[in-house]
């Protein structure tokens, strides 16, 4: 399959990645795409972290004195 790249801005990255590799401008976009894959794929995407926290956060017990965990005696002090 061929991939037709009409943007000039992109094609002048392309070159300029190829000559500062040392690559083919097929090999350096291979290694560029295979790259962001890695990264991508080893941090997860933003909202994909966001939403594995929020679900842990929803696996936390409520607890009756969580806005308050201390009690407190008649003068204002912490028992």
């Amino acid at each position: 399959m061929s991939l037709q790249i009409a943007n000039p801005a992109v094609v002048g990255k392309v070159e300029r990645l190829a000559r500062a590799t040392g690559l083919s401008k097929t090999a350096a976009v291979e290694r560029a795409v295979d790259q962001l894959l890695h990264e991508l794929e080893a941090h997860g995407q933003p909202a994909e972290r966001l939403s594995a926290l929020l679900d842990q956060l929803d696996r936390i017990p409520d607890r009756k004195d969580a806005g308050d965990p201390l009690t407190w005696d008649d003068l204002g002090l912490p028992r």
